[in-house]
Formats: C-alpha cells, sequence, structure tokens
C-alpha cells in the first residue's frame, strides 16, 4: 500500500474524525420488471395503488411501464437502506395481485418490440416529457435492451471528511467545492480502473433467453433450447449486448477534471447526429425523440458510474454540477442477484463501502488514453469470461493474472474495512472482504457461476431458473406483507403523488411545443426524466 493510502487511512482513523466515517449517505435504485405467474411480461398499466410514476418519489417505472424502479431515500448506514428497501418490495408485493417481480438482470419472455409498453407518466407537460425521451430511447437503441435490469449504487462521503482531507493535502488555496469534487473524480477514475473485480464478484447475468436477442447477430454459446450463455461470463448484462450506439462510441468524457467531463457532456446533449436528424422529431404529427442530438439528455449517456448532484429548480444535472461541484457518486454496473429477494444483499453493500472509500482514499493519477482502452478492455474480458482459469488482464501495459490483481486489491480494501470497522465496533465490512476473497480463490462461489450450476442441477433454462427464483421471492415477501404501519405510510405517500399529479395536469400552462423549447433552453423545473 502507498503511503498516500496509509496516511490518509490513519487520518481518518484519528478519533477526532473518526465518527465522520458514519456519515456519509447512501441510497440503492432496484430496477424489476413486472411479470405475469407465467413469466412473461405483464402488458398492465402501472398499478394505481403503488402511487403515481410521475411525482412518487420511492416506487416510479424505468422505462417500460412494466419495469419497476424502488428507490430508498439517502441513509448514514446500508443496513438501513436495506430494511426500507424491503419495506418498498413488501408494499409492492401486496399491490401486485398475481404479477410477480422478476428476479434477474435479463429479461423475461418479452412480446414482439411494439407491444413492449413505454412508461406512460400522465398528460402534463412533464410527464409527456418523459415519455417522448423514452420513445426516443426505443427509436434509437430498440425496446428489448431497455427491459435489462440493474442496482444502482448511491455514495457520498461526509463533507467534512473532504475539510479534513483537504487540510491535511495543504491545499488552502483551493475552495472546498472544487477539493471535493476533485476528489469524487479522482474516485470514478479509480473505480474505472477497478471495477472489474466487482464484475468478477457481483456479476450475476452469464445467461439469458434466446427470445431476448430475438434473431440478432451474436457470439454467444447455446446452453439449451432456450439459453443463451458465455460458459465463463459473469455480467452479459454489462457486454456489448447492451447499449451498442455508433453515436456514442465517440463519446468518451474525461474524468481527470470535472470541467473536462462537463464540456464533453454538454456537447453531446448539442451537437446534431445525421441519422437521427434524418429522422427528426416528429412522426405523423407526433413526438418521437426530444431532439436529434448525440444524446436527448444528458442521463442517455451510459456509464458504470457518474457524478451526481441534486437539482434545484431551473436546472440541468450538468448545470448543477458546474454550479456547485460533485456531492455524490452513483454506480451503475452491479447486477441484480438472483439469489437475494432484494436483489442486493447487506453483505454486498458493506463491501462496496469499504470498496468505494478505497477508491476515494488511494492515490489516483490522471487517465491516459492508453490507460483508458486499457480499463475498457478489463472490463469488457471479466463480463465476458472472468472466471476462465488463468485469465489475465493488463496492468501499465504488463500482463497481470485476474486472481492475483484481485487479491492484492482485496489487501488494500482490506485496510477501508477495517477503519470502517472501528468506526462501528464491529467486523461486518471485514467479513464482507474475507467472503469477496474465497471468490477469488473459488470461481465456483461467484453468483454467476451460481447460477450456471443452479440451471445444470435442476435442468432448466434460464427463463425457468429466474421464474423459480421469482416464485421464491414473492412467496417470501407475500408471507411477510407489510407493517400496518408500513402500509399507513406508502398509502398517503402513493395518495399524495396521485394528488400532486393531478395539481400539474390541472394547472399547467402553454402548449407542449413550447414546454419542449424552455426544456431545450434549460428553464424549466427540477424534474428528472
Amino acid at each position: 500500500m502507498t503511503n498516500y493510502y496509509t496516511r490518509r487511512l490513519a487520518l481518518l482513523g484519528q478519533e477526532q474524525h473518526r465518527a465522520l466515517l458514519g456519515k456519509g449517505l447512501r441510497g440503492i435504485e432496484r430496477e424489476t420488471l413486472r411479470v405475469s405467474p407465467e413469466g412473461k411480461l405483464a402488458l398492465t398499466p402501472h398499478p394505481r395503488s403503488l402511487g403515481s410514476a410521475l411525482t412518487q418519489p420511492q416506487i416510479t417505472t424505468d422505462y417500460s411501464e412494466s419495469l419497476l424502479e424502488f428507490i430508498t431515500p439517502p441513509e448514514n448506514d446500508v443496513a438501513v437502506v436495506m430494511t426500507e428497501l424491503e419495506s418498498i418490495h413488501r408494499f409492492a408485493y401486496s399491490k401486485l395481485g398475481d404479477e410477480m417481480l422478476w428476479s434477474d438482470s435479463m429479461p423475461c419472455e418479452l412480446p414482439d418490440e411494439e407491444q413492449i409498453p413505454i412508461a406512460w407518466y400522465g398528460t402534463s407537460h412533464i410527464g409527456t416529457l418523459k415519455h417522448v425521451y423514452r420513445r426516443g430511447l426505443a427509436l434509437r437503441y430498440g425496446k428489448r435492451m431497455q427491459c435489462i435490469a440493474g442496482i444502482h449504487y448511491n455514495y457520498s462521503l461526509a463533507d467534512d471528511i473532504w475539510s479534513v482531507l483537504q487540510l491535511e493535502a495543504g491545499q488552502a488555496t483551493c475552495t472546498t467545492k472544487s477539493f471535493q469534487s476533485d476528489g469524487y473524480i479522482a474516485l470514478i477514475r479509480n473505480f474505472r480502473r477497478y471495477s472489474w473485480l466487482l464484475m468478477y464478484l457481483f456479476g450475476a447475468s452469464p445467461a439469458l433467453s434466446k427470445n431476448f436477442l430475438a434473431g440478432q447477430e451474436h457470439k454467444l454459446e447455446t446452453l439449451d433450447d432456450d439459453t443463451l450463455y458465455l460458459p465463463y461470463a459473469t455480467s452479459l448484462r454489462m457486454s456489448d449486448l447492451g447499449y451498442q450506439s455508433k453515436a456514442q462510441a465517440n463519446l468518451t468524457p474525461h474524468y481527470n477534471n470535472l470541467d473536462s467531463y462537463i464540456k464533453s457532456l454538454s456537447q453531446a446533449v448539442s451537437q446534431s447526429y445525421p441519422p437521427y436528424a434524418a429522422i427528426g422529431t416528429h412522426l405523423d404529427g407526433e413526438w418521437i425523440q426530444i431532439n436529434t442530438n448525440i444524446l436527448q439528455i444528458e442521463n442517455e449517456y451510459y456509464s458504470t458510474i457518474r457524478p451526481k448532484r441534486v437539482i434545484n429548480s431551473g436546472e440541468r444535472p450538468i448545470q448543477a454540477l458546474s454550479a456547485r461541484g460533485v456531492q455524490y457518486i452513483e454506480v451503475r454496473c452491479m447486477d441484480i442477484d438472483p439469489f437475494e429477494p432484494t436483489g442486493i444483499s447487506l453483505e454486498t453493500g458493506r463491501f462496496l463501502d469499504a470498496f468505494l472509500l478505497f477508491c476515494a482514499l488511494d492515490e489516483s493519477p490522471c487517465t491516459s488514453d492508453e490507460e483508458s482502452v486499457e480499463n475498457v478492455s478489463n472490463f469488457s474480458k471479466a463480463v465476458k469470461e472472468g472466471r476462465r482459469p488463468g485469465l489475465e488482464l493488463q496492468l501499465n501495459g504488463a500482463p497481470i493474472a485476474l486472481q492475483a490483481w484481485g487479491l492484492a486489491l482485496l489487501e488494500k480494501i482490506s485496510a477501508a474495512a477495517t477503519l470502517l470497522d472501528a468506526q462501528r465496533d464491529d467486523h461486518q465490512h471485514g467479513d464482507a472482504v474475507e467472503q469477496q476473497r474465497r471468490k477469488l480463490h473459488a470461481p465456483e462461489l461467484t453468483p454467476s457461476a451460481k447460477v450456471l450450476a443452479a440451471l445444470s442441477e435442476h435442468n432448466e433454462t434460464f427463463a425457468q431458473f429466474a421464474l423459480r427464483q421469482s416464485n421464491v421471492h414473492a412467496a417470501q415477501f407475500r408471507a411477510h406483507p407489510p407493517s400496518a404501519e408500513e402500509h399507513a405510510y406508502f398509502t398517503a405517500m402513493a395518495a399524495k403523488s396521485l394528488d400532486e399529479q393531478e395539481q400539474i395536469e390541472r394547472t399547467q400552462t402553454g402548449d407542449f411545443d413550447t414546454f419542449v423549447a424552455a426544456y431545450r433552453a434549460s428553464t424549466l423545473g427540477n424534474m428528472s426524466i
């Protein structure tokens, strides 16, 4: 371990600073398809009893009307986040009737493309804009790809930690906002160097239904009449089966400083892309995409991790980042764990906290173009063949065994886990790291290997396995319905959200075309689309 890393660990381990480690925030967003008892995509509308998908802060939809998104409030302890995520699941199941939540990242059996329902958010201008944006995604990438689900992990360090680190670094002339933003961007650089490890440890999508690719060309192998796979894959979700876009191919935001990142995305959301321009924004008088630019909005750019800032009224995300800097990061590469009812375990959350703290505190030199290519290649190898015996990655242009590099990284992450456990006076983070060390020594313990083992053991197709797991989890949640307090809380939240949507629709002024023009000029409110 470098002196830089050990010095920062020691600094935060001092008694006067240690409590700050417990004051950062965590949050989880879990995407999940609604399916029929037979394991087919539910074509019913978003249940009104869950609230308005437009204004409900904890239960909404992502791309499709059938793709739910559960959002926990930010909390200091991921254990509290997990409890809240479980509560959302219990309430949702109390309103789903005989429908279920799909247990896997890769989709269930999907209908023909045109039958996959795009999420609907009502008749307000902002609701229509959200819908049109999703029409644009369908036009650009296809609907099937948009049905892939994942876990997003939101993470921040306490602001005071950045102040302590800034004082130790002797950068008094730098504003705290700039130092904090630089620190999060440095975290992101290290994340992109080492996120291949997360794919090996937690990737859980080595197989998928043939129905998903529906005649598309691919390089997957056939496991059975209904299942495609790669024998050593960890996460086909994060492979090139996902977002494939010629428009985004040359969009490579630099993470060497916040300004260059903002400039890159700003250009992409304002630069027209000729193939999209040839299609236009309207078809038969109806909006089919917000604009014809490389990106309709910033969030269309797909990345494994994003710098984030809560936006104020009248701001676009990149404007908020520019004005007030980075507030937290969003990890977007985590698969749904099909063996966990909520899609993620507390142990995984503890490990992510240690991993991200390591990324924040360790040295993080600027990334060269050559290293950027190396990072992408390492990630690609890990998702497609991470469990291949003897697999080698590249480190500074030289080959290195995935297992050896992973074990070396775990030694560094273990030091961050020890610091977090000292703050909590327990050993949960250290235990989580130890569980991951076992996976590096025994690949059969990884979720991706366990999925393939389950298919073999039960002689199941991917769809049969995922449906079986969905039934198991559904039974668990139905056996433990929401408490009276939970039911009252979410019912009130749902009712309030429906009232808010109705009020927006009742009080809006102007026409939709004017509204879109205002959005393009960034003069709208802060509702995410």
